[in-house]
Order: structure tokens, then C-alpha cells, then sequence
């Protein structure tokens, strides 16, 4: 059975697999699978038949990836997927590795093709039924298809590539020499739902809803009647994440918010007031701005000075947590992209090489004392980050929290160049509540992913 991370608290498996070939896609191929509401995980390319056949899944998406299929030591999946019975979507990369392993043969393009290309829908039926001839489809290859497998045949063509998209349908297998998971692609969501529901039979039931329900039963499973310690930062992952936890267990929550004094102006005041106060959440405030700044002293170099913040919290955190506790749970904000970079795939997307499995240290927790011996409660680790944005607004989370702009856990001291003082802290507060304001008074705030000054060391004039 194959290592599923992302499903570990809950008995739900993916209805599409990701097989991952290095692709930079990836991971965009599952959220815009789970754009469906069909639920969908990334998984190595080497993930064999036998493993696939145990988790079931309704279908498999071969991702792209830099490698040539015809090179030695190219990656390759299983060859016994393709008598699985299960459709099988191969893109780009995907493509030409199941036309080589179904007995075609692929070349180096005598033009490679990268760009936005017209495609010529030959066959408007299954994959390409509502895409319309002339869409927009976006190409990033070097090699094509010169001879395709028994059984398959032409669905589509551009002028540089005779097979753009190919089918066996008596298999129900599927491939495409471009990418329809991006926003290039005018035709590619379409091709997508009709992979996901009229080729594969797939329901619609990966809702906001229907998290939420299974999120709330699996902390209540996991957790019992025990305590759980949250470390709260205001940001968007952890509010979603107490606002779940509070929904699942109550009172056995407690946040600890640590105020290191690195923070934008009036953020500790209004995170305090608007989840102790308002929504009755338990917060544990600690003020910790003296013991932050004074780590600081004379340090200018800004890898050492997140180094130093990161490892004074952890100390303030490990006494606080002693203090406040005993507790039996930390809850980690875990996203399901910290869960494929942790997992890695053995393949790097930018030279196609094996690579050594990359264990990621997640920025939350990483580091903390063994002795604390928490164990882990991580409810959003199957989420793409605008899946936590929608679990909020769902819970009753305000659009000033769930549309705040991502924030650095050494806050504004990596945004001073130089040394840290608490006069350039002051001055630098006023200033970015000055831009963020201005922002939002052009309408601009929820347009763009973030705007924030910087403290410079030097006088200018502009």
C-alpha cells in the first residue's frame, strides 16, 4: 500500500491520481481536478499497478516532466497500469511515455513548440466533446509522437504537431501534447470535466461542506477528550485552522499567540480582541517584544536574524507550553503542498534528473524539542491554499482574515535592512499601514498577493 499522507486521518482516497513526473504543473493538474469538487492526490511516478489497483481510484493523469522518453533512465511508470481497467489521461511527458510503452515511438520535434497554438479538434467526441475547434491550448514540448500505438487514434492537431491529442477508446486512454491544466489552455477545463466525469464517472463530492463534516469527525476520533495546543499567528492557515479545531473540540483548544514585536500595527491587539473576545476562542497571549528585540542586537545579517527569531520562539514556546499544559496535541497548519515537497517524487522538474527523497522540516513546528512529545493533529493537510481560503469564509471567518496578505514568521525584522531597532519597528509599521491602506483604497488589496514596505538603511528621495 502506498505512502498517502494526505489522506491519513480519514478514510477517503482519491478519485484521480497524479502520477508525477517532474512536472512544474503537478500540483496545479490536482486543484484544478478538485475545481470539479473531485478530489484528487499527487503521487510518484513510481506508485505500482498493484498499489493503484488498492486505492481504486476512478482515474490516472500522467504528469508532464523535462525528461525525453527515449533517453536512458528517463522515468517510467509501471507498464501494468495500462491493464488496470482504470482511464488513464497522459499529458505532455504522459503522452509520449504511454504512446512509447504501448508500442509507439516518439522523436525529437524537428520544431519544438512552446506557446499558445490553435488546436484543430478532429475528433469532437469523449475527451474533446464542448471544446471547440480553434481553442487556445498551451504547448511546451521538444519531442512528438512519430508513430502511434495500435489501437489509437488522431483527436485534435495544431500546425506543428500532427498528434495533439490521441485515444484508444476501447481502453479509455487518453493523451494530450499540451497543457490543459493551465490558464492558457481556453479549452483545457472542459477537456478536464469530461476526463473526470464522462470518461471516468467521478461524483461531484469534494465540497467545502463535506471537508469541513469530515475534518470535524476525524479531529473528534483522533483527539477524544484530550487538549490540543495550537500556535496562533493571525495568518489565514492557522485562523481557518482554530476556527475548525474550536468547531471539532471547544474548549479543548488552546492558541498560544506569541507577540515577538515584529508584527504590523495594531495585529496583536485585534487578533487578541477578535478570537478571545468575539468568538470565544481560547488565546494565550504572551508578550515576548523585549525578549525578541534584544536577540537582536547588533545583527544585521538577515539569515541570521530569522535564525535567531526562529529559535527564540521555539524556546518561548517550549516554556509557555510547559506552563500552560500538560497538552497531548499540537496542532500544525500543514498545507498539501508541504506534504508533496516533504514526500518529494525522486525527480527534479528542472533537470529531469533522480534526485535524493527531500525531507522538509515544516516552518511551523520545525525544530521543536523532542521532549514536548506532542503528537500531531494536522486537519488541513489535504488542502491547496485556496481550499483553506474557502474552509474559512465557510467556518465564519471574516474577509479580512481569510483575504489577508501572506506575512513572514519573522515579521517586519526581515523587512528592516540592517539592524533592528524599536524606533525603525515604529517607523516601519507606519509606513506599511500606509501602503496597505492606500492598497485597499484603490481596490487593488484582493488583485494582488501582497504589497508591504521596506526600511531602508540609507536616505533617498523619489
Amino acid at each position: 500500500m502506498p505512502q498517502l499522507d494526505a489522506t491519513s486521518q480519514s478514510t477517503r482516497y482519491p478519485a484521480i491520481v497524479i502520477l508525477d513526473f517532474g512536472s512544474q504543473y503537478s500540483e496545479l493538474i490536482a486543484r484544478r481536478v478538485r475545481e470539479t469538487e473531485v478530489f484528487s492526490l499527487v503521487m510518484g511516478y513510481t506508485t505500482t499497478a498493484e498499489e493503484l489497483r488498492a486505492i481504486a481510484p476512478r482515474g490516472i493523469i500522467l504528469s508532464g516532466g523535462p525528461s525525453s522518453v527515449y533517453e536512458p533512465g528517463a522515468p517510467v511508470c509501471d507498464p501494468a497500469i495500462w491493464e488496470l481497467g482504470i482511464p488513464v489521461l497522459g499529458v505532455c511527458y504522459g503522452m509520449q511515455l504511454m504512446v512509447q510503452q504501448l508500442g509507439g515511438s516518439v522523436v525529437a520535434a524537428g520544431r519544438a513548440e512552446y506557446g499558445k497554438a490553435p488546436l484543430h479538434v478532429d475528433d469532437p467526441i469523449d475527451l474533446l466533446t464542448n471544446v471547440e475547434d480553434g481553442s487556445t491550448m498551451w504547448m511546451s514540448h521538444g519531442d512528438s509522437v512519430e508513430r502511434l500505438p495500435e489501437g489509437f487514434l488522431r483527436l485534435a492537431h495544431t500546425d506543428n504537431t500532427p498528434e495533439a491529442a490521441v485515444a484508444d477508446h476501447q481502453r479509455r486512454l487518453y493523451g494530450v501534447q499540451f497543457h490543459p491544466e493551465v490558464v492558457h489552455s481556453t479549452g483545457g477545463m472542459a477537456m478536464l470535466r469530461n476526463f473526470v466525469y464522462h470518461i471516468c464517472g467521478c461524483e461531484a463530492d469534494w465540497t467545502t461542506a463535506a471537508f469541513i463534516d469530515e475534518a470535524v469527525a476525524d479531529v473528534r476520533a483522533q483527539v477524544g477528550d484530550k487538549k490540543v495546543l495550537l500556535a496562533l499567528s493571525g495568518g489565514v492557515d492557522s485562523s481557518t485552522l482554530a476556527f475548525l479545531l474550536h468547531k471539532a473540540i471547544g474548549d479543548q483548544l488552546t492558541c498560544m499567540f506569541i507577540d515577538q514585536g515584529f508584527m504590523r500595527k495594531g495585529e496583536p491587539e485585534f487578533l487578541v480582541e477578535f478570537f478571545d473576545k468575539r468568538f470565544h476562542i481560547n488565546v494565550e497571549y504572551i508578550n515576548a517584544r523585549e525578549r525578541f528585540i534584544s536577540k537582536l542586537d547588533g545583527i544585521t545579517d538577515p539569515e541570521e536574524k530569522r535564525k535567531l527569531i526562529g529559535t527564540e520562539f521555539i524556546r518561548v514556546f517550549e516554556e509557555e507550553s510547559k506552563r500552560l499544559g500538560p497538552f497531548d496535541y499540537l496542532a500544525q497548519g500543514t498545507l498539501y503542498p508541504d506534504v508533496i515537497e516533504s514526500a518529494g517524487t525522486g525527480i527534479d522538474p528542472k533537470t529531469g534528473e533522480r534526485v535524493a527523497v527531500k525531507i522538509k522540516s515544516h516552518h511551523n513546528v520545525g525544530g521543536l524539542p523532542k521532549d514536548l512529545q506532542f503528537k500531531l493533529v494536522e486537519p488541513l493537510r489535504r488542502l491547496f491554499k485556496d481550499e483553506v481560503r474557502k474552509v474559512g469564509r465557510s467556518l465564519g471567518l471574516p474577509q479580512e482574515i481569510v483575504g489577508r496578505h501572506p506575512f513572514p514568521g519573522p515579521g517586519l525584522a526581515i523587512r528592516i535592512l540592517g539592524e533592528v531597532t524599536s524606533e525603525k519597528l515604529n517607523i516601519l509599521r507606519d509606513a506599511d499601514l500606509v501602503v496597505r491602506e492606500e492598497v485597499k483604497e484603490a481596490g487593488l488589496y484582493n488583485e494582488i498577493w501582497q504589497a508591504f514596505a521596506v526600511l531602508l538603511p540609507v536616505r533617498s528621495v523619489g
